[in-house]
């Protein structure tokens, strides 16, 4: 039988996507140090999800029926793989199970004493309804890859290979224009749950400290199993 003094999974609601997940990806299970369940969401990728104006019904029926199966399986808690289904935050928290922790960007309402700054995946489609969602300022800076980059062709346009080096490049620039366009922030926040890889090569960059999705789910399945 299992040990029901140890706490479950985390789970991570995945969108329906091809593209490769290296380590310190929210979709690698070695990213994690402690035990994580995914499940993938069908037919919703990530146009669906990096959108101004999604289809919210369809993808909130989505995240309901896969967090119910999650935490079916035993997840004593749940995350997503992408930073803009914070816009769903407050609807799938009361629809879930479980508690959820939906984007990194849960990390700026915590934040209120820092002048955050956010690389994004898609700063066109990063609204102020999906900042609102999360109780963070609308007016963040926001900064965000550029739409002809190597990062959105592999994951913005789903393509099978990765350039890490030249991913990793094109995040660091990002990070210096976003500082030089707003030399007040002192914290970034990176929305998108496939750069926490460039997390590192960033802050050394910047000097900054640097927050992503992996730090708000180590956080999250730590306050999740305490409780428990």
């Amino acid at each position: 039988m299992p040990d029901r003094s140890l706490p479950g999974p985390l789970g991570i609601l995945m969108l329906d996507t091809r593209f490769p997940r290296i380590v310190g990806d929210v979709g690698n299970a070695a990213s994690y140090d402690f035990p994580v369940i995914f499940r993938r969401m069908e037919g919703i990728g990530s146009a669906d999800a990096v959108a101004a104006h999604p289809d919210r019904p369809r993808v909130l029926a989505a995240l309901k029926a896969n967090a119910e199966a999650l935490a079916a399986e035993g997840a004593v808690g749940l995350g997503t793989s992408c930073g803009f289904l914070a816009l769903y935050q407050e609807e799938l928290a009361a629809l879930s199970p479980v508690p959820v922790a939906t984007s990194a960007l849960l990390h700026i309402r915590r934040l209120a004493s820092r002048k955050v700054g956010i690389i994004t995946a898609s700063a066109k489609n990063l609204t102020p309804a999906h900042l609102a969602a999360v109780g963070a300022p609308v007016d963040t800076p926001m900064l965000g890859l550029p739409e002809d980059s190597s990062f959105a062709g592999t994951f913005l346009r789903n393509g099978l290979t990765l350039d890490r080096e030249t991913v990793e490049r094109e995040v660091v620039v990002a990070g210096r224009d976003l500082v030089a366009r707003h030399p007040e922030v002192d914290t970034v926040v990176l929305e998108c749950t496939n750069l926490p890889p460039y997390k590192l090569a960033l802050e050394k960059a910047l000097g900054l400290p640097v927050l992503d999705v992996l730090d708000l789910l180590n956080d999250f399945y730590r306050e999740v199993s305490a409780r428990r």
